[in-house]
């Protein structure tokens, strides 16, 4: 089948980076608009950063300046390179397509499963 598989937390220092990967698995013919959110221990699920297919990017204001979103559509794969990362980025991060279209049929809303963030400082 189709998922949606992260890759890349850890934990890190403050000030420190981390480059999150989202990769597709399966036979992938695209995807539209990809995102990256995260959620703290007791909090919300927000918003990140988006990118869609033709690249345009959103970030949330709290990260502007120190993440990065990307993405490869030959690869299938979104990426989210994080710097000077601060201890209230803890998080589990998660990645998530509006849309994707495979040999299995199309997909809608499709996330990931989640790759924990922790900064200490």
């Amino acid at each position: 089948q189709v998922e949606l598989v992260e890759s890349g937390g850890g934990l890190v220092q403050a000030g420190g980076s981390l480059r999150l990967s989202c990769s597709a698995s399966g036979r992938i013919y695209s995807i539209g608009d990809m995102a990256w959110y995260r959620q703290g221990t007791g909090l919300q699920r927000e918003l990140v950063a988006s990118i869609s297919r033709d690249d345009y990017t959103t970030y949330a204001d709290s990260v502007k300046g120190r993440f990065t979103i990307s993405r490869d559509n030959a690869k299938n794969t979104m990426y989210l390179q994080m710097n000077s990362l601060k201890p209230e980025d803890t998080a589990v991060y998660y990645c998530n397509a509006d849309r994707l279209t495979s040999q299995y049929g199309p997909f809608f809303g499709l996330w990931g499963q989640g790759t924990q963030v922790t900064v200490s400082s």
